[in-house]
């Protein structure tokens, strides 16, 4: 990164990612009014007088406002997961859900809604068991990765995380099969939404998400130095596994409470930091604040087009995600196989 990058670009992504949550409070609906919205907004926060009536004062304060910061928690975690998985094992195509986090999260939400139908997508126990099934899935999966030993390196993190996910995806399909009623349910969970947000959403995901992000960025020089090989960081000074595990942790973690209030979100991950590193390059000094940044901003742009696209029906958030990312995965293929 040549000094003085980040004075432009950071700029530019909050203020993309400004004209998203305001594009998100706005559209709807009921009119607001963006000046409306901004003193309504400062007053909650600083205990004020709002100048939005009783019932456009609940829409902003308790539909627009939690749904747009949870959608930016969600889509900033999701980025920077993607780009420290991308870090980490020096794979272009990673994402967060690389060690299995989607399965075990799938096959925790499938268990809720078939045997406790009475929790639904809006009960206590769905977040909590998708939120175990991905922590527990990615524990597993580096269980088994680092049981090949450490000369096997990241592909053996890699390759277990494939097998846990090809298992528990089994496993959740058969509790379908046993209970098809749940299907349609199970779905509309598993395909991304943030229609049912409140800030008791926003609530879970904050702190995990705030942690991980400290994290991850004080060991964004450290994943400079990891590009290079895990021998030559060694020889360097620098400790690969705990590097490793430091980073898989935080990203797991924030990861697994997304997708536990927002259901399984793809290519997010994908998207925005190979986005970034088409603008400023690869060094993961600036790829991973902007990623948080700009991953926010995406998401609440994505959420603004999936209820906006069929209203006054809305689209999981995640089927839009996946319109853009499935062409972007196939350029990203082609441009990773030309430079192989």
């Amino acid at each position: 990164m040549r000094r003085g990058e980040g004075r432009i670009w950071l700029p530019l992504a909050f203020v993309f990612l400004a004209a998203a949550m305001l594009t998100g409070v706005l559209v709807g609906p009921v009119h607001l009014g963006a000046v409306n919205v901004v003193h309504a907004t400062f007053a909650h926060v600083f205990g004020l007088h709002s100048p939005l009536s009783g019932a456009n004062d609940a829409i902003l304060w308790e539909l627009r406002l939690p749904r747009v910061i949870l959608g930016a928690l969600v889509g900033g975690t999701l980025a920077a997961a993607g780009a420290s998985y991308q870090g980490v094992f020096r794979n272009p195509l990673a994402d967060p859900y690389l060690l299995g986090a989607a399965a075990g999260a799938g096959l925790g939400a499938t268990v809720v809604v078939a045997y406790a139908p009475g929790s639904g997508l809006t009960g206590d126990l769905l977040p909590v068991s998708a939120f175990i099934g991905a922590a527990v899935a990615v524990v597993l999966a580096y269980a088994l990765g680092r049981s090949a030993g450490a000369a096997a390196g990241p592909a053996a993190l890699v390759l277990a995380g494939v097998t846990i996910a090809s298992f528990l995806t089994a496993l959740e399909t058969f509790v379908q099969q046993q209970h098809v009623d749940t299907v349609q349910e199970v779905y509309s969970w598993l395909l991304g939404r943030l229609a049912t947000t409140g800030w008791r959403e926003v609530g879970i995901v904050l702190p995990y998400a705030v942690v991980a992000w400290v994290i991850i960025l004080m060991h964004r020089r450290l994943l400079d130095v990891l590009a290079v090989g895990d021998e030559e960081a060694a020889s360097l000074g620098v400790n690969v596994a705990r590097v490793r595990l430091f980073v898989v942790v935080a990203a797991t973690i924030a990861t697994a409470a997304a997708v536990a209030v927002a259901g399984l979100i793809a290519f997010v991950g994908i998207i925005v930091p190979h986005t970034i590193r088409l603008l400023v390059g690869g060094s993961y000094r600036l790829l991973l604040p902007l990623s948080v940044i700009v991953g926010a901003g995406f998401l609440v742009f994505a959420d603004v087009i999936a209820r906006t696209v069929l209203a006054p029906q809305e689209l999981p958030i995640g089927v839009v995600t996946a319109f853009f990312g499935a062409p972007f995965f196939a350029v990203v293929l082609r441009t990773t196989r030309r430079t192989a």
